[in-house]
């Protein structure tokens, strides 16, 4: 992929139709807390409340289509100097480095639109090593092991955080 092609950009409603034909596939929403989207009402809805309105939330796109989304969520009060990450990406896009490319574009973004944020952190099933693999391709450190932290869609999961340090990058 020439990563020209990649571009990470505010989600706009005539995403709706790509946004569907990603987030209503399981394999792609199974990691994330929402689930998967069954219309072009409900594409719609997500990205009017969801994206447009959410902190920072983008859309990454090959050729100004959306393909997936990368999420930051800043802390606030006490926790204002750290934020979490999230990501998907459409299926057929899986493995070819463009979640990593869409990452390494938005941590300067984000250290730059939060200049309070210190930290950046993601945590990810321990199953899930392709999203472990695009962490640290990204720059970001393996952390630690945290058993039985996170409840996704009714399991109790074990996760493996990461974290990346505004001096760090």
């Amino acid at each position: 992929m020439d990563p020209s092609r990649i571009t990470l950009r505010p989600f706009k409603l005539t995403d709706a139709d790509d946004l569907l034909s990603w987030a209503g596939d399981d394999r792609v929403t199974k990691s994330g807390r929402w689930k998967s989207l069954t219309s072009k009402e409900e594409a719609l809805t997500f990205i009017e409340q969801m994206c447009i309105h959410h902190p920072w939330r983008r859309s990454i796109c090959i050729d100004d289509r959306s393909i997936g989304f990368l999420s930051v969520f800043p802390g606030s009060g006490d926790e204002r100097h750290r934020a979490d990450v999230g990501y998907a990406i459409a299926v057929e896009y899986w493995g070819q480095g463009i979640t990593t490319a869409a990452l390494k574009m938005g941590i300067p973004q984000v250290f730059d639109d939060f200049p309070q944020v210190l930290r950046l952190q993601a945590f990810t099933s321990v199953d899930n090593k392709a999203s472990q693999r695009v962490l640290e391709k990204a720059g970001f450190t393996r952390e630690g092991l945290l058993r039985k932290y996170i409840c996704l869609k009714g399991s109790i999961l074990d996760v493996v955080v990461f974290g990346l340090l505004s001096s760090d990058s």
